[in-house]
């Protein structure tokens, strides 16, 4: 640790513990009765069809497992590239990136709209798709960062945890790099059919999963009334700045590209331009709130916590108006069936779809961040993850490397 003074201890106190569960349990049960709803009676009760097959679900699920990867920087900075000043916080990293992946592969599965279906899925693979080998992904994902926090939290396994840090640096790359290789390889959608979304994604990731570090750090410390220093948070912070920075770049990169093709003109004019709700989410939600806002927070001068938890809320809503850009507005588009030719049909060929979430799709994505809550809030209350002290005397930085 940076720091022999260092300790960990569970969270205390129970009256804002049990508040906290009990609204993460609200939303669980709406959670529940959402699915179960769309179990009854089909995706006919949501805004999904045969058109836009997925969701308001997805753009939740989507969010919280590219986050998930992201949230392990800190940790992954620690054991991987030996920077001490994070050891005492990559516990919490690890625990959230499981947390976050868990809330996320939830509604992934159950707005499948027959749960069962899952055992053909789990008996049957088809190894030329993505879908399939994210899987295995996943699987590994939580294997190797489950083993990581177990490294972590035995004292007697502390000399294996750099190896196990290394090995989930690793894997939770490949994973992001398979989530997004499921749209970058699907050829069929013009707003897709990219291999930048694979490095993308990555790098969207980092800023995600840094945010919402931030902002479960704070809440914590603030639960649980321990000191949080700005030494720390100034450098998330400016870790998170270039993360944002990078993800602006990559999104630009990304559309410059496809506008250099002539093929690719009519679908960002629509994404740019005319897209109407998916043209306002890229340039308000996207790039203004969670984008360039942030980027400008994060880069004044002086380390003010209110104003860097401001941008990380910043960045959560623009991410989930990016994957909300990207899932839904890729769909919205009509697929070029016969490239060269107009097609005309009553199966609506050519024509630009239109999409309504329903409240059950929503209830059904908030229940996956519930699940993701409650995890962290549980697992902070039973096992010593937090630091007593995060203040810049118990830090000292004079050891950090």
């Amino acid at each position: 640790m940076a720091g022999a003074a260092i300790t960990f201890r569970e969270i205390e106190g129970r009256h804002g513990y049990y508040g906290l569960l009990a609204v993460c349990g609200i939303f669980l049960a709406l959670g529940a009765y959402a699915y179960f709803q769309m179990e009854h009676y089909g995706h006919i009760i949501t805004g999904m069809d045969n058109q836009i097959v997925w969701g308001m679900p997805h753009v939740f699920a989507l969010f919280l497992i590219v986050a998930a990867s992201g949230a392990l920087n800190v940790a992954s900075t620690a054991s991987v590239f030996g920077k001490s000043i994070y050891k005492p916080l990559a516990p919490l990293s690890a625990l959230l990136a499981l947390a976050l992946m868990a809330g996320g592969l939830a509604v992934l599965m159950l707005d499948l709209g027959r749960s069962d279906r899952m055992i053909v899925a789990a008996t049957h693979y088809n190894f030329k798709s993505m879908f399939s080998l994210n899987v295995f992904l996943y699987t590994g994902f939580f294997t190797i960062v489950g083993i990581y926090l177990w490294f972590m939290l035995e004292r007697r396994m502390n000399p294996w945890s750099k190896a196990a840090g290394v090995a989930a640096f690793i894997w939770r790359l490949t994973l992001t790099t398979g989530t997004g290789s499921v749209f970058g390889l699907l050829v069929a959608r013009e707003a897709y059919q990219s291999a930048l979304l694979a490095p993308m994604f990555i790098v969207l990731s980092f800023a995600y999963g840094t945010a919402l570090f931030l902002l479960t750090l704070a809440a914590a410390s603030a639960a649980s009334k321990r000191p949080l220093g700005d030494a720390i948070t100034g450098r998330l912070k400016n870790l998170l700045a270039t993360f944002v920075a990078a993800s602006l770049y990559f999104v630009a990169i990304f559309h410059l590209t496809n506008l250099y093709y002539m093929r690719n003109h009519g679908v960002e004019h629509f994404i740019l331009i005319n897209g109407g709700i998916f043209t306002g989410l890229f340039w308000i939600g996207q790039i203004a709130i969670g984008g360039i806002l942030p980027l400008l927070l994060l880069l004044l001068p002086g380390v003010t916590l209110s104003r860097i938890l401001t941008a990380c809320v910043a960045i959560v809503i623009g991410g989930l108006a990016q994957m909300y850009v990207t899932i839904i507005g890729g769909q919205a588009w009509p697929l070029d069936m016969f490239p060269g030719y107009t097609a005309s049909s009553s199966f609506f060929d050519g024509v630009i779809h239109s999409y309504a979430p329903s409240l059950v799709e929503i209830l059904l994505g908030l229940g996956g961040v519930a699940i993701a809550a409650s995890i962290v809030i549980v697992a902070l209350k039973l096992l010593r993850l937090l630091p007593e002290k995060l203040d810049n005397a118990t830090l000292d930085l004079h050891h950090a490397k």
